[in-house]
């Protein structure tokens, strides 16, 4: 296991707990774009429960590697989905913020792969 990818993994961790405890604490800056994007609030509390699973997934995966490499895959297509949620609400604008979060994500799955 490489430096690298234990500092992108813990990092990536803390973007995707971060994004469940803004859903969770209905952080405004949050919520109101997911309102503005049309997402039930009905769903709300399991995105973050599914956000919150992905960085434990992550963390385990540091001692569990087939359990940070589900919770990495898991976290990517989350976002994706976020991305896509995110045009199909012609808020193209708004794209970067999930690519933001899923970067770190999509670059643990690599250095994980690649060590």
């Amino acid at each position: 296991m490489t430096t690298a990818y234990v500092i992108v993994t813990v990092f990536g961790a803390f973007m995707a707990a971060f994004s469940a405890a803004s859903i969770f604490f209905r952080a405004k800056w949050v919520v109101q774009p997911l309102a503005d994007y049309g997402v039930p609030r009905g769903w709300w509390n399991p995105l973050g429960v599914a956000k919150a699973a992905g960085a434990l997934g992550l963390i385990a995966g540091l001692w569990v590697p087939a359990l940070g490499v589900a919770a990495g895959i898991g976290l990517v297509l989350y976002f994706a989905g976020a991305v896509i949620t995110v045009l199909r609400a012609h808020w193209a604008s708004h794209v970067a913020f999930p690519l933001m979060y899923m970067a770190p994500v999509a670059a643990s799955l690599v250095l994980g792969f690649a060590a």
